[in-house]
């Protein structure tokens, strides 16, 4: 059976591929939204290396799909080769190849080579669940209750002031895996009655920590929200983009966390300025543990968005992004939100800052 999907997945795999070295990611994201940039944290999981005039290869999983979509010596226009054991290839572009990004999934990871060097980065999967604050229906684990950077994200809105110091840690997160293009992701499966196919795709093996990781990625994926939410989750910026215009329309602002260096946990100002952005909705999009690029994207009507200017005590500036949620009634009462600040569902608004890598859509 699972041998006989597999021409089938490869077919698909052409079309989709050899549309994507016409219309790239962001060529989507400009069509759908011409009046938004596109934030910073969004760009760097597309890769920049990936939408200059390099050439660009995405290799997934064992022969997989290969996509040349640069200045490569192939010549104009856009050839398919399908070969035993290599996958699907697509060229397109003049010039000379090699001097891309290649995006390798398997192995229990992602592979990326960004053409700087011969230089090659590893991206595990593994590791304990890292965003379960930011999930209503979970309780706090002891390892939550003991993390300074699960436990210092949470503060009261009331707290809002300019002069309220905090203690918080903006180092970059060890997540870094890319975007795939959509027509790729939605050719991998991603429910958890293909567990097994999923693992094998991704060469990693059923009994180690990185399957539990996307076994749980997966499942999360698959629950129910709590009342009063919409949740989705997108595995490709595509998808993402198509949610979140469909709860909030296409006049949207879209924004994220911005620091000026990675700094380990140090005190942090809020100084003159904190911004509420339009309504009170928004979709807030949590990057996930897996492979490839992962977003847990939720709705809710009762979420107010802020920009929050922070100065720490070494002089660096964050443009922070903080979500406050005004009904918790739905929580879990054992949730880190309640453990940390010592209030009780649906009581007080409970806002959390969001790491450089979560996503707030709202509307203009």
């Amino acid at each position: 059976m699972e041998f006989h999907l597999l021409p089938i997945l490869a077919l698909v795999s052409i079309v989709v591929a050899a549309s994507y070295a016409a219309l790239p990611t962001e060529v989507y994201w400009n069509s759908v939204l011409p009046n938004t940039p596109m934030p910073k944290s969004i760009r760097d999981i597309l890769r920049p290396d990936v939408t200059d005039d390099k050439s660009t290869s995405v290799n997934v999983g064992k022969g997989g799909v290969n996509v040349n979509a640069g200045k490569g010596k192939q010549g104009g226009g856009t050839t398919v080769v399908v070969g035993k054991g290599s996958g699907v290839n697509v060229h397109a572009g003049k010039g000379k190849s090699g001097g891309g990004t290649n995006v390798g999934v398997g192995k229990g990871g992602v592979s990326v080579n960004t053409g700087h060097k011969g230089q090659r980065a590893y991206v595990g999967v593994g590791g304990k669940r890292s965003n379960d604050a930011f999930i209503y229906h979970y309780a706090a684990s002891e390892d939550q209750l003991h993390d300074d950077r699960s436990v210092a994200i949470f503060f009261l809105e009331k707290n809002m002031q300019p002069g309220t110091k905090m203690e918080l840690n903006f180092k970059s997160d060890q997540n870094l895996a890319a975007f795939l293009p959509r027509q790729i992701s939605n050719s991998i499966p991603f429910s958890s009655d293909k567990i097994p196919q999923i693992l094998n795709h991704f060469s990693v093996n059923p009994d180690s920590e990185e399957a539990e990781t996307i076994k749980e990625t997966i499942e999360e994926c698959e629950q129910p929200g709590v009342k009063g939410e919409e949740k989705y989750c997108a595995t490709s910026l595509e998808s993402m983009i198509d949610f979140s215009t469909s709860k909030l329309g296409k006049s949207v602002q879209v924004i994220s966390t911005e620091v000026e260096k990675d700094t380990q946990k140090q005190e942090y100002t809020i100084t003159s300025g904190v911004k509420k952005l339009a309504g009170d909705k928004a979709v807030v999009c949590h990057k996930q543990n897996y492979p490839y690029a992962v977003f847990y994207c939720h709705k809710t009507e009762t979420t107010r968005a802020y920009m929050i200017p922070l100065v720490g005590a070494d002089g660096s500036k964050v443009k922070a992004v903080a979500v406050c949620h005004t009904d918790t009634s739905a929580w879990n009462p054992n949730h880190l939100a309640f453990q940390v600040l010592k209030v009780e569902p649906g009581t007080v608004p409970v806002c959390h800052f969001l790491p450089k890598d979560h996503v707030v859509w709202v509307p203009k």
